[in-house]
């Protein structure tokens, strides 16, 4: 069975950093996508940074240049640094992976078979 989970989260001021991560468990395949998502209140959910098993990486316009993501597959984790954070970025950020057939396109990530994690929250003040 697949698990997510995400940490990370916080308060942070205009200009601060934070990274968030995600532990993962139970992948059945070696051969994956794994993204970050975030929604802000009365917002669509957005794909913001995505990455697959080939090592193909790809952000959204509204993040590229601030935010990296990254894994670390000893520790079965993801990772989403976080810089020059602004108020517009507050939202639920969630990761999720996906399995069988999946797409990395402008920082989002689909697949056939897809697994959340339960979000952090992530607050920027001015």
């Amino acid at each position: 069975q697949v698990q997510l989970a995400e940490s990370g989260g916080g308060s942070v001021q205009a200009g601060g950093s934070l990274r968030l991560s995600c532990a993962t468990s139970g992948f059945p395949s070696d051969v994956y996508a794994m993204g970050w998502f975030r929604q802000a209140p009365g917002k669509e959910r957005e794909g913001i940074a995505a990455l697959d098993s080939y090592g193909f990486i790809s952000y959204a316009d509204s993040v590229k240049g601030r935010f990296t993501i990254s894994q670390d597959n000893a520790k079965n984790t993801l990772y989403l640094q976080m810089n020059s954070l602004q108020p517009e970025d507050t939202a639920m950020y969630y990761c999720a992976a996906g399995f069988g057939t999946f797409s990395v396109v402008r920082g989002k990530m689909s697949a056939d078979r897809e697994v959340w994690g339960q979000g952090t929250l992530v607050t920027v003040s001015s």
